[in-house]
């Protein structure tokens, strides 16, 4: 997806390739009024082809018995499980995505993707993102604001190549920003350190101030190379989730997600306090990545 302008710009052209796909989508929480509304209009609007959560099929237990190395008892105990269930169901080829999360934590929907899912080739720590589109039309993509609570320089320099993929899938480019309260190599710190280990392993452009990041005469202050960055990397989840809050209630913006990153399929952790609105919206991102 390239540049778009306008406010709704990204989400029209999300919305466009979701409804090419036609994806299956599984939602274990359709008694939720909110997830039922949500896949009404998903419904009525052709942006998936939304599913209640199925009864157990012998299908999701050969996806726990032979795909995830799980006993044929423990496996139907699991899938009494909703999430499991319907994480069984993506990886058995019921249902193409697994969007999850208005009534339970982010470490449950994680969970049961990871058991029934399992991580994608190469990934070694699953990660997530929003898709931030504020009102001025701009949108970006940032993590992680919801999983990883302080990763180390190996995980975060994890979590910037996975959020660089998502950006250059969903923007066109990704510009990587590794942030911090300090900018190159005029702070020190454990977590300034952190983050100079991750830019270096991956050659993204860090550490950052958030406004070095954001505002290249300011980068240019510093010294420091920046100012036009459309991927951030939070430092920690303390910083990612305060930024992201912050965002959505002082400057107006739509926070998509949060999607999950790295699992085999594709899963939507939705944010508990996620309008009818939000649900269709991170849907229909989660549906245009898969």
């Amino acid at each position: 997806m390239g540049k778009v302008e306008g406010a709704m710009g990204i989400l029209d052209e999300l919305k466009d390739t979701a409804r090419a796909k036609q994806a299956r989508v599984v939602f274990p929480e359709s008694d939720d009024a909110r997830v039922a509304a949500a896949m009404t209009r998903l419904a009525d609007e052709g942006l998936c082809v939304p599913l209640p959560l199925d009864n157990v099929t012998d299908a999701q237990i050969a996806a726990l018995v032979e795909g995830r190395g799980v006993k044929d008892a423990l496996a139907r105990r699991m899938l009494g499980k909703p999430l499991i269930r319907a994480a069984a169901m993506v990886a058995a080829g019921e249902a193409d995505v697994m969007v999850a999360g208005a009534d339970v934590p982010t470490r449950r929907v994680i969970e049961a993707a990871g058991l029934a899912i399992g991580l994608a080739e190469g990934v070694t720590l699953p990660s997530s993102f929003f898709l931030m589109v504020f009102p001025d039309g701009r949108a970006m993509v940032w993590a992680d604001c919801a999983v990883n609570v302080a990763p180390d320089a190996e995980g975060l320099a994890a979590i910037a190549h996975a959020s660089a993929a998502t950006g250059r899938a969903l923007l066109g480019d990704a510009r990587v920003a590794l942030l911090s309260y300090s900018s190159g190599s005029s702070g020190a710190g454990d977590s300034v350190e952190v983050v100079r280990a991750a830019a270096g392993a991956t050659g993204f452009a860090g550490p950052l101030q958030a406004d070095a990041a954001l505002n290249a005469a300011i980068a240019a202050t510093k010294g420091v190379a920046g100012g036009d960055a459309n991927v951030l990397v939070f430092p920690s989840l303390d910083a990612g989730n305060i930024a992201y809050k912050l965002a959505q209630e002082l400057a107006g913006a739509q926070a998509l997600g949060p999607i999950l990153q790295g699992f085999a399929r594709p899963v939507c952790d939705l944010s508990r306090g996620a309008t009818v609105d939000d649900i269709v919206a991170a849907t229909a991102l989660t549906v245009a990545l898969a």
